[in-house]
């Protein structure tokens, strides 16, 4: 699957609340929850000014009360884009590493203490909130987004007795399984738990027909990016936000 590919897949999962297309420019809302689904993602060729269309994208995000945010890939048209956002003061924030592994030689996991789910029940949610010490006000966004996946999902607990220490949640189009939200209790990480969780996950993926496995994870997070690396995930490409703050 080419890298391309790759990034539209990214953009099924994490659905926005609502989206405006704008001469090849997609835009994303969601109430201000995570910059993925608030963000200007560049990926087709234009027609009008520079200029005019990253102040036509401004006043909209301005009246929607949300800063003005642009996902810089590979792929952004035109291609000079982020040293005209640079120029305009423009931040680059979330340096972000986009990772990718075949299925075929996967590791079978070693622990069973999962719950699997085909959409995200109030526990998931729950524990996910309590793991990531999330704003009551995002909740409802979270769950209006989650809700909006078109493609066959799993959402997945990691237990360790009757504890909740793990979540996250696939997704899989094109014979490729995405994961999303991976994150461990704060009290329970380096301990191996995520690493058995992510296993069932992707195992899951490839008995559903899934041969390739793609995530994204801020490039900073060295812990996060060594549990990646002992499971097989490799980078293939980054992306990075300008911010209009």
């Amino acid at each position: 699957m080419d890298h391309k590919s790759i990034e539209e897949l990214t953009l099924n999962h994490w659905q926005a609340l609502s989206t405006v297309l704008y001469d090849g420019w997609l835009l994303r809302f969601a109430d201000g929850y995570t910059k993925r689904a608030n963000s200007i993602n560049p990926i087709h060729y234009s027609t009008h000014q520079l200029l005019e269309k990253i102040e036509f994208c401004e006043s909209l995000y301005s009246a929607n009360q949300l800063p003005t945010i642009f996902k810089i890939t590979p792929f952004v048209h035109p291609i000079d884009l982020d040293s005209k956002l640079t120029e305009r003061g423009y931040s680059q924030v979330d340096l972000t590493s986009m990772q990718v592994m075949k299925l075929d030689a996967l590791r079978e996991p070693t622990t069973s203490s999962i719950v699997i789910t085909d959409g995200a029940t109030d526990e998931w949610i729950n524990h996910f909130c309590r793991f990531n010490s999330m704003k009551e006000a995002h909740r409802s966004v979270m769950e209006r987004m989650l809700s909006g996946i078109t493609f066959r999902s799993r959402f997945i607990l990691f237990y360790i007795g009757d504890q909740a220490v793990a979540c996250g949640f696939g997704v899989i189009e094109r014979e490729c399984i995405g994961l999303y939200d991976i994150v461990t209790e704060k009290s329970y990480r380096n301990k191996g738990y995520g690493e058995q969780m992510i296993l069932h996950l992707l195992q899951w993926g490839k008995l559903h027909g899934a041969k390739n496995s793609c995530l994204a994870v801020v490039a900073n997070n060295a812990p996060a990016r060594r549990l990646y690396e002992k499971i097989g995930f490799k980078e293939i490409y980054t992306y990075w936000y300008r911010v209009n703050q």
